[in-house]
């Protein structure tokens, strides 16, 4: 009895001392906040889950309380824009394989966060790699496969959840044929959601009647597009080829919503629709495997993309092979080799993809009152040999290699 009584109390122990405000220092040789110039010999000092202040040493004292973490460069946490990790886990087991469900192509109600799992192994191994933010969900490959979510990858899993229902994922091409036996053509992918709209656009009407009796009985799946349609979910559509690019800019136009494109391996063929159209595009994983509708992918696209004045954000995508996921900042780092500007490949794992996805009030860059988010590097962060010293997530250092 008195032996268990001891260990309740080193557990009650261990459980104050890990939800505890932590006060931290992490110097590093050159810190890049992403809110201006990257600071030579910089300080980021948190106090609790959030950053106090942000500078370079000679003009910040670190209070003799505070455990000092140092380190060659210094980010804010890796964002990544698109994953399906936490619905797909690490094998090519049924039992983990929840990113796409291929009874019906078209279910946008299927929501991200009922079939997230916040064990996954590999939500852990992409921590150790700096990733501290997903944009998480269902699968590209029906004509609307489901919702997605926004999760921190450390922390309990209540305060984890950003944000449970963030976008509903379309895809345009030989994908969805590859999966169902209809719709068989292009045009009749785009017919197919057209209908659904036009069902969502008069369900949204009868919904608003002054009349109960006018009034439909509750339907998910027209209530979730109903919701894109005014704007409370984003439509995210995955098309690769111009074709199916361009049939994804007059839908939109159609309906009156504004969506983000995934993808667009051939987004350098009509990038003044792109710019025209103000379209965000969350680009194919870099080293995509091109073949399908990725054939013509390229690494320079993002680079050209952004030249451009086009938002480009990265993703770690859908991989179907073993460990189903690949590591956003190494698809960045691709195209940061080939044209695309070092600063702006490291914004578009931060902050440009924390704006894109409306979090940049808390994460995606190194300033006072944000989450306490910040990797540690002994190296370039877009260099593959370089290691993750320190990861740091809402003030708590979750990975640590010493």
């Amino acid at each position: 009895m008195k032996m268990q009584r001891i260990v309740f109390l080193l557990l009650v122990l261990a459980g104050v001392q890990y939800f505890a405000n932590a006060q931290i220092a992490v110097r590093g040789d050159i810190v890049y906040t992403m809110n201006g110039e990257a600071i030579q010999n910089g300080v980021v000092l948190i106090n609790g889950k959030t950053i106090e202040r942000v500078g370079a040493i000679d003009d910040i004292t670190i209070p003799d309380e505070y455990e000092v973490y140092s380190g060659s460069v210094v980010t804010p946490g890796i964002i990544d824009a698109r994953s399906v990790v936490g619905l797909a886990g690490m094998y090519n087991y049924d039992h983990d394989q929840d990113q796409i469900e291929l009874s019906d192509p078209v279910q946008p109600e299927l929501r991200a966060i009922d079939a997230y799992n916040p064990r996954e192994n590999l939500i852990d191994f992409l921590l150790g790699l700096g990733v501290t933010t997903l944009h998480t969900g269902h699968a590209p490959g029906a004509l609307a496969s489901g919702q997605t979510m926004i999760v921190k990858t450390g922390g309990p899993y209540k305060e984890a959840v950003i944000d449970s229902a963030k976008m509903v994922v379309f895809t345009l091409g030989p994908r969805v044929t590859s999966n169902f036996s209809t719709p068989g053509t292009r045009s009749k992918s785009i017919a197919m959601l057209r209908s659904e709209f036009f069902k969502a656009e008069e369900y949204a009407q009868r919904r608003a009647s002054d009349d109960p009796e006018r009034r439909p009985s509750p339907d998910i799946k027209l209530e979730t597009l109903a919701r894109v349609l005014d704007g409370e979910l984003t439509a995210l559509i995955t098309a690769h080829t111009a074709t199916e690019i361009l049939a994804a800019l007059r839908l939109a136009g159609e309906f009156g919503f504004q969506p983000v494109l995934a993808g667009a391996s051939e987004a350098y063929l009509v990038i003044d629709e792109l710019k025209g159209a103000d379209v965000p595009v969350i680009i194919h994983p870099t080293m995509i495997r091109t073949f399908g509708d990725a054939q013509n992918a390229s690494f320079e696209t993002a680079a050209k993309l952004s030249e451009a004045g086009i938002r480009v954000v990265f993703q770690s995508g859908y991989e179907s092979y073993v460990p189903k996921t690949r590591v956003v900042h190494y698809e960045a780092a691709i195209a940061v080799a080939n044209g695309l500007p070092f600063e702006q490949g490291l914004a578009s794992v931060t902050i440009n993809t924390a704006e894109l996805l409306g979090i940049d009030n808390r994460v995606g860059s190194l300033e006072a009152g944000k989450d306490a988010d910040v990797v540690i590097f002994d190296g370039d962060p877009f260099e593959y040999l370089t290691n993750v010293e320190t990861v740091i997530v809402d003030g708590k250092v979750v990975k640590n290699r010493e």
